[in-house]
C-alpha cells in the first residue's frame, strides 16, 4: 500500500474516500466543540455574564480530558451489523442533536446552572464521539497517509466553527439565539447519514486477535503496550510534551471571543470577519501543514509549526491596544477591521499548523490494536491545557489586562517548542497492527 501510495498523485489521495470520510468526520467532531467553546460564550457575554463566571463555564469541557478513562469501553468486541465504532456513532450524533436544541428554550440570565448541565452533557457526547472517530481514523489511514489524513480531518474541523459559531452568530443578530441553536441541531442530526456511509474498518470486521472483551485487565493492555515500546523516561517525555506544546496557543485563544466583544466588535464583525479570518487562516495552515509533513516528517514539522505559532501570539498586542478603531482605511474597511482579520489570520495560521502537526504526532504514536484508548488518553491529555487555560484565564485578564497576558501566553509557549527534541523517539516507530514489543 505504502508503496502505491508513493506513485499516487496528490490529488489523488486527497480524493480517495479514505480521505472525503476524514473531511467529513472532523467536520461533525468540530461542530459540537465550538458550539460549546465559542458560541455559548458569545451567547453568555451578550447576557451580560461576567468574565469570571464564562472562564468557569470552560469546566463543562472536562470531559474532553477525562475521556480515557472510559475509550476502552468503546474497544470492546464488535458486534454484527454496523461495526463496532458505527454502533457508537449513530446514538451520540442524535443525542448531541437533542440536547443541542434543548440549549434554545433557556435564558441566560437566569438559567445558568441549566446551561452549564446540558452543556456538559454536550461535553460528554462530544468527547465520546471523539474517541470513537479517532480510532476509527487509526485504523483507516495507514502510517504514510496519516499527516495528510490528519491535516484534513483538522481542517474540516475548524470548518465546523463556520457553522457552529460564524453563521449561528450572524443568524443569532439577525433572528436570536433560539434560532441559531436549532439551526445548529438540524445539522448535527445529518451526521447520523455520514456514519452510514462510512466504511468499515478492517480491523473491526477481520482481526480476532483486535477483539478484545471488556474486562478490567482491558483497561490497563492499553497502558502496559504503550509502556512496552519506550523507557519510563521515553513515556514522560511523551505526555509531558502533549501538555505543553499548545500551551501558550490555548491560553491565547481561550476567550479570543469575550475579548473581541470587550475591544468593540460587534456579533456580525465577529463572526464574519474574526470567524472568516480564522477559518481561512487555520485550513491553510492544515493544508500547508499536511502537504510539507510528507517532506519533512512528523519531527520537523512539529519544531517549525510550533514556532510559527508562537510568534504569531504577538499578534494579539496591536489588537489590544487598537481595538475596533472606526477609522478608515480602505472605504469601507475601517482600521479596527483590518487589523482583526491580519491578526487572526497570523495566529490561526500557526494554530492550523501546530494543530495538523501534534494530531499526526498523537496518532503516529497509538497502536492500531488499542487505538481508542491510548489516541484517547494522549488527546485528553493535548486538551488539559485548553481546559485550565480557560479557566485561570478569565481571572488572569481582569488582573493583569489583555496586553500582560499576551506576553504571558507567548513565554508559555517556550517548554512545548523546547521538547520537541526530546520526543523524537516516537515520531521514529514502525507499530504493527498487533506489535506489543518496542521496535
Amino acid at each position: 500500500m505504502n508503496e502505491s501510495m508513493t506513485k499516487e498523485p496528490l490529488w489523488r489521495a486527497i480524493a480517495s474516500r479514505r480521505m472525503l470520510v476524514c473531511l467529513a468526520t472532523g467536520f461533525y467532531s468540530g461542530l459540537p466543540f465550538y458550539l460549546l467553546i465559542q458560541f455559548i460564550p458569545l451567547w453568555l457575554r451578550r447576557n451580560d455574564i461576567d468574565l469570571a463566571t464564562i472562564g468557569l463555564f470552560s469546566l463543562i469541557q472536562l470531559p474532553y480530558t477525562w475521556k480515557f478513562l472510559w475509550a476502552p469501553v468503546t474497544d470492546g468486541p464488535m458486534r454484527k451489523g454496523l461495526g463496532r465504532r458505527r454502533r457508537w456513532l449513530l446514538p451520540l450524533q442524535t443525542g448531541l442533536a437533542f440536547f443541542i436544541l434543548g440549549l434554545a428554550w433557556i435564558p441566560p440570565t437566569s438559567g445558568v446552572v441549566y446551561i452549564a448541565s446540558i452543556a456538559f452533557i454536550v461535553a460528554l457526547f462530544s468527547a465520546t464521539q471523539d474517541i470513537v472517530l479517532d480510532a476509527y481514523r487509526r485504523e483507516l489511514l495507514p502510517d504514510r497517509e496519516i499527516g495528510l489524513g490528519s491535516s484534513l480531518f483538522v481542517n474540516a474541523y475548524r470548518l465546523a466553527g463556520l457553522v457552529s459559531f460564524s453563521i449561528a452568530a450572524v443568524i443569532a443578530d439577525h433572528y436570536g439565539y433560539s434560532v441559531a441553536f436549532t439551526f445548529i441541531a438540524m445539522v448535527m442530526a445529518i451526521g447520523g447519514l455520514v456514519t452510514l456511509w462510512m466504511p468499515s474498518t478492517d480491523i473491526d470486521e477481520t482481526d480476532d486477535k483486535c477483539q478484545p472483551v471488556w474486562r478490567w485487565r482491558h483497561f490497563v493492555a492499553p497502558l502496559q503496550e504503550l509502556w512496552s515500546r519506550s523507557s519510563p523516561t521515553q513515556l514522560w517525555f511523551l505526555l509531558a510534551f502533549i501538555v505543553l506544546y499548545k500551551l501558550g496557543d490555548n491560553m491565547a485563544t481561550a476567550l479570543a471571543t469575550p475579548f473581541y466583544v470587550d475591544i468593540g466588535y460587534s456579533d456580525t464583525e465577529i463572526g464574519t470577519i474574526a470567524k472568516l479570518s480564522a477559518l481561512w487562516a487555520s485550513i491553510a495552515g492544515g493544508v500547508l501543514g499536511g502537504v510539507w509533513m510528507l517532506r519533512l516528517g512528523i519531527a520537523r514539522a512539529l519544531w517549525i509549526f510550533g514556532l510559527i505559532q508562537m510568534i504569531t501570539i504577538l499578534g494579539y498586542l496591536p489588537l489590544s491596544w487598537v481595538g475596533a478603531s472606526d477609522k478608515i482605511v480602505f472605504s469601507p474597511i475601517t482600521l479596527g477591521q483590518l487589523l482583526l482579520f491580519c491578526v487572526v489570520s497570523l495566529e490561526y495560521l500557526g494554530v492550523g499548523l501546530g494543530t495538523v502537526a501534534l494530531t499526526a504526532f498523537m496518532l503516529k504514536a497509538a497502536s492500531r490494536t488499542f487505538s481508542a484508548t491510548q489516541v484517547a488518553l494522549l488527546t485528553s491529555l493535548a486538551a488539559l491545557p485548553r481546559v485550565l487555560a480557560t479557566v485561570a484565564s478569565g481571572f488572569l485578564i481582569e488582573t493583569t489586562g489583555y496586553p500582560v497576558f499576551f506576553l504571558l501566553c507567548f513565554f508559555l509557549a517556550i517548554p512545548g517548542l523546547w521538547m520537541v527534541s526530546r520526543v523524537r523517539y516516537w515520531c521514529e516507530q514502525e507499530i504493527k497492527p498487533n506489535d506489543t514489543t518496542r521496535s
